[in-house]
Order: structure tokens, then C-alpha cells, then sequence
């Protein structure tokens, strides 16, 4: 029986974490799977690992996985910011400080596993779903890869579309990776 609980509707920011050692203590016996941005373990999931340091030893299935999405950036604001206003990226407001999120985890006695490559992917969760301890997966991901839903409407793709030729500093590597993207969802197994 498995189950799930997402915070989305209003660009929450910090839940995942809680939720995640809230749903360990009601089914202490399963796994449990969080994924947060680096912005919300900056703003409280790094505390909360603390919480899962003290508590993990009771459960009966040590397996709590904190996905960490790490980009450096606030990227579901900076994206909302270039689809829903055209406003370039405001890296003042956006960028975040680097931090080892698997090196804060180990730091706690908890499995941390980097991960850098896309090559990485599948041996870092097979690790992490066989540990005895709970673990956080530090994914480095790329704030200029578009998070472009296939239901985007023609006004967001405009604003998007505006913002980046308003100077965004990120501008290029959007365009680039957006193409790319596209590119393999209509030519899968392409480009890869």
C-alpha cells in the first residue's frame, strides 16, 4: 500500500522534510522517499536532518531518502518569474550559498552519496534503498534546464521567451538546454 503527500498547489517551500519524518513515524516499517530543493533544505531540511539523526535507530526499516534537486538557485521562483511575468532572473534574490548536503548528512552519521553525472543516477539510489541508515542523495542538477510542462500555454512560452531576451544572465544555456530537451521528447532515444 503505498501512499504519498505533495505541497504544491502554492510553490511551498520547506515541507518535504517534515512530511517525510512525519510519514516515518506513522509507518515506521516502510521506506520513505522525500524530494526537496536546495532551498528548502537551506531554509529548514538541514535542521530536520538533525531530527532524523536522533530518531532513525527506533524505526524498523531504517530508509529514509532525502532527494536533494541542488542547483544553487530558487529555481521554481526563477522560472515562474521568466514564464508568468517575462522578468529575467534576478540572481540577487535567487542564488543560493553551495552546500554539501551529502557532507552535512555524514557529518550527522547518515549515508550521503553525491551525485554529478547523470551516469550516477541509478547506482545512487540502488544504494541508498539498500542502506541500513537513513541517506540524503545530493543530485547536482542544472537551474538552466527549462522545466517546460507539456501543457504550457503560448503566453508562458512568450514571457519565458521575453524574459530571456530582456538579459538574462542565463539566457544561452536556456535556450540550449530547452532545444535539447524538446528535441528528445520528440525524437526519443536521440541526443541523448
Amino acid at each position: 500500500d503505498m501512499r504519498g503527500s505533495l505541497s504544491g498547489n502554492l510553490a511551498t517551500m520547506g515541507p518535504g522534510v517534515p512530511y517525510g519524518i512525519g510519514a516515518k513515524f506513522g509507518h515506521p516499517d516502510r521506506p520513505v522517499i522525500v524530494f526537496a530543493g536546495d532551498g528548502a533544505m537551506q531554509m529548514n531540511g538541514l535542521a530536520e536532518l538533525i531530527t532524523i539523526k536522533h530518531y532513525w535507530e527506533e524505526w524498523a526499516d531504517p530508509r529514509l531518502i532525502v532527494a536533494v534537486l541542488h542547483n544553487n538557485d530558487l529555481n521554481q521562483v526563477t522560472w515562474e518569474m521568466r514564464a508568468m511575468e517575462g522578468a529575467p532572473k534576478f540572481t540577487e534574490s535567487q542564488r543560493i550559498p553551495d552546500v554539501s548536503y551529502e557532507g552535512f548528512a555524514r557529518s550527522l552519521g547518515l549515508h550521503g552519496i553525491a551525485v554529478d553525472k547523470p551516469g550516477q543516477v541509478g547506482a545512487a539510489w540502488d544504494q541508498a534503498l539498500a542502506a541500513d541508515r537513513p541517506t540524503v542523495l545530493d543530485f547536482r542538477t542544472d537551474p538552466s534546464i527549462p522545466p517546460i510542462p507539456p501543457h504550457a500555454t503560448f503566453e508562458q512560452a512568450k514571457d519565458a521567451a521575453t524574459a530571456l531576451l530582456k538579459g538574462d544572465q542565463d539566457g544561452w544555456a536556456v535556450l540550449k538546454e530547452g532545444i535539447k530537451t524538446k528535441a528528445r521528447e520528440i525524437l526519443p532515444g536521440k541526443g541523448n
